[in-house]
């Protein structure tokens, strides 16, 4: 991903990102890569509490929003507010899709699906990596 100087409100050099991420959730974060499915710390969790970017703790989703896909990732209906993400369209596995990004720092965290038939409020899935996400429980909720 190349850095667009001035969009995002958290901004940091590539070694300053190197230095704070491990080289997994570097991969995923600043590299666009994505952990291989039901490996994800998040995939099965129905713990209650938001979720936030791993790289610069905007919160993203919450767990209201968080359903059983199967996909082999954590999966949510919406995010948290429309200006917590960004889209970009990604065409780089011969298809269309589209990619999520923070709005915050402009990390990866996965791509957003739609029309595959979940009985969600949005007919949404947001294919999130379990790395791109840090959980923070609500007060008394078990992890």
């Amino acid at each position: 991903m190349e850095p667009q100087t001035g969009k995002y409100r958290v901004e940091k050099s590539d070694a300053e990102w190197r230095e704070e991420l491990t080289p997994a959730e570097y991969h995923v974060l600043r590299e666009a890569g994505t952990e291989r499915p039901h490996t994800g710390e998040y995939t099965d969790t129905r713990t209650v509490g938001v979720y936030s970017c791993r790289a610069c703790g905007a919160e993203l989703f919450t767990s209201g929003t968080k359903f059983d896909s199967h996909c082999g990732w954590p999966s949510f209906y919406s995010p948290l507010a429309e200006d917590r993400v960004e889209y970009i369209e990604d065409t780089s596995l011969g298809m269309r899709r589209v990619e999520v990004r923070c709005a915050s720092c402009g990390s990866h965290l996965g791509h957003v699906f739609e029309g595959e038939g979940y009985d969600t409020p949005t007919d949404q899935r947001y294919c999130i990596n379990s790395i791109s996400l840090r959980l923070r429980p609500a007060d008394g909720a078990e992890g």
